[in-house]
């Protein structure tokens, strides 16, 4: 069991969600299968700017996919995982370095030493919440632009 408990409150998402906020996801996925891409376009159609992260795609959804976040065009404010802990954990440093203020692990992309050296670095972490579910609840002031259907899982 995590020793860093989920965030349940609806209020601590205030910011991460914000309409402004530019998205990255590490492990946006071409398989409209996988949460890297169901996380991506929920996003995007949500209306949000939002920069796949991807070494192995070039594009996804008609999207320039980018190989790591050294790459993207513009600095993002949140950067969701959706990858094997080991990936999230490799990439924390780079969030760090790269002055993130806010990251959001999907469930199963959490590692306790990413949280850990984030949170030391004053990063904002959101872990053990799907980042879907959790805009649809907060709904418009999320950032939210329109009714979007399926449900996050």
């Amino acid at each position: 069991m995590s020793k860093h408990k989920a965030v349940a409150e609806l209020g601590a998402f205030e910011g991460v969600l914000d309409e402004k906020n530019v998205f990255a996801v590490v492990g946006a996925s071409r398989d409209p299968e996988k949460f890297g891409h169901r996380v991506f376009k929920d996003l995007l159609e949500a209306g949000y700017e939002v920069y796949p992260v991807n070494p192995r795609a070039e594009e996804i959804l008609g999207r320039r996919c980018y190989p790591d976040l050294r790459s993207l065009p513009k600095r993002p404010d949140v950067v969701v995982f959706v990858v094997p802990p080991a990936i999230t954990e490799r990439l924390a440093r780079d969030c760090v370095e790269l002055g993130m203020r806010y990251v959001w692990m999907q469930p199963g992309a959490e590692s306790e030493k990413a949280i850990e050296e984030l949170e030391a670095a004053g990063v904002k972490v959101f872990h053990h919440v799907c980042i879907m579910i959790t805009r649809r609840r907060l709904g418009p002031e999320a950032g939210e632009k329109g009714e979007h259907e399926g449900a996050g899982r």
